[in-house]
């Protein structure tokens, strides 16, 4: 069975340090990255993210530190929840919703789309508290 509270780990270099916050770039690869042919095939893919995480004290990091930028399971969960089932299911709901009162596609399509506007607006005033639940940690090599 599988754990739900395992962590996914990315390994990284720090590359700016704040107050408040530690930047962390990380090259995130496809599954076949790693694979023998991935050089002649156009399926591997890598991209080149920068991270914050919240500021460790009792750490003593500086700028070019490889370290391990951890996020739970739950946290990545949620982060798909909020930015992909959430605005598929609202967008559905409304099509279907509209197109069963008015009978009209373009308003329909319309109205769908619409309905994301206040949906991310909402994701913007509660930032704070998804930053909150989405956090990562830092830890060296």
């Amino acid at each position: 069975m599988n754990n739900i509270s395992a962590n996914i780990k990315h390994q990284g270099i720090i590359d700016e340090i704040t107050d408040d916050c530690i930047k962390v770039r990380i090259i995130q690869t496809s599954a076949c990255a790693s694979c023998k042919v991935a050089g002649h095939c156009n399926a591997s893919e890598s991209k080149e993210k920068i991270i914050d995480v919240g500021k460790c004290d009792g750490h003593d990091y500086r700028v070019g530190d490889e370290v391990v930028v951890i996020a739970s399971q739950n946290s990545g969960l949620f982060a798909v929840l909020l930015s992909s089932v959430v605005p598929l299911f609202l967008l559905v709901v409304v099509l279907f919703a509209v197109m069963s009162l008015t009978g009209n596609e373009v308003n329909a399509a319309l109205a769908s789309l619409g309905s994301l506007v206040p949906y991310y607006f909402i994701i913007y005033m509660c930032r704070d508290k998804i930053r909150a639940r989405l956090s990562f940690r830092v830890e060296r090599e």
